[in-house]
């Protein structure tokens, strides 16, 4: 069925004029059975008769047709979002990818990719059992989703890591929304329960590597070799960071990166 509301009423309320209308011709065929009538006043009312039923059939087919879309959004949605944290999937954000990549170059547009990951998050699994991080794992896709720009894509990409697609954002933009992301992280506390049953709070952190489309990364795949490589020199040099990897990108591509090879934001460990 549909889902409450004013659309579902008004269905509802057409349904049942119709369903009047044709008790109406059905009551007056009733009440004439057996009287004298002219035969030229029979067709009228079959008319009218038969019009009330096409439109309650026409009625009830669309209402199945809506019913039927609404499950293949539903099966569609559950294919491509990841049931806990709620965000896109890894299939998803693949093919997704490849089309960004493909658009980008098409009309040469800035795209920029971020990996982000959980600073110790097996710690977090083996300190306080694998619910509390799955409950860290939907708390932070709910943060992602609630501080994104409309034209960010996020996915789950695997275990704690995800992957962000900035379309038509030069790497200085991407990076500005990834130091954003990490102090929205660093200062949001995560309240899970322990193995004893007891509440508490931890703080937790992400690591962030960065890269942008360009002369020598070219392809969905080299896009998130290199910002795979941005993440792991963040994990090196102490995570909580955002660090951004070239890739021996050309200049004329991402003209912003000659003041921001050397650069990274660090945070409290």
């Amino acid at each position: 069925m549909l889902p409450a509301g004013s659309l579902r009423n008004k269905w509802l309320a057409m349904a049942g004029l119709i369903f009047i209308f044709i008790a109406g011709y059905l009551g007056y065929i009733v009440v004439l059975w057996g009287q004298q009538i002219a035969w030229h006043e029979l067709p009228i009312s079959g008319i009218f008769l038969f019009g009330a039923i096409f439109v309650w059939l026409t009625i009830k087919l669309s209402l199945q047709t809506t019913i039927d879309f609404q499950r293949m959004d539903l099966l569609e949605a559950e294919n491509i979002t990841d049931s806990l944290t709620k965000v896109y999937n890894r299939r998803y954000v693949d093919r997704r990818l490849e089309e960004e990549v493909a658009r980008s170059r098409r009309y040469s547009l800035e795209l920029s990719v971020m990996v982000l990951d959980v600073d110790y998050f097996k710690h977090i699994n083996d300190t306080y059992g694998h619910q509390a991080g799955d409950i860290t794992l939907s708390i932070l896709g709910s943060l992602f989703k609630d501080s994104l720009r409309d034209l960010d894509v996020v996915a789950r990409y695997g275990g704690e890591e995800f992957l962000m697609i900035c379309t038509n954002t030069p790497i200085d933009g991407a990076e500005l929304v990834a130091e954003r992301l990490r102090q929205l992280i660093e200062s949001h506390q995560v309240e899970i329960t322990d193995g004893s049953g007891e509440k508490q709070t931890i703080q937790i952190s992400i690591s962030i590597g960065l890269a942008c489309l360009g002369a020598s990364v070219d392809s969905k795949e080299k896009l998130i070799q290199t910002a795979d490589r941005a993440l792991y020199r963040a994990k090196r040099e102490g995570r909580n960071r955002v660090i951004i990897d070239t890739g021996e990108v050309n200049e004329s591509q991402c003209p912003e990166l000659n003041n921001l090879l050397s650069n990274s934001h660090s945070g409290k460990q």
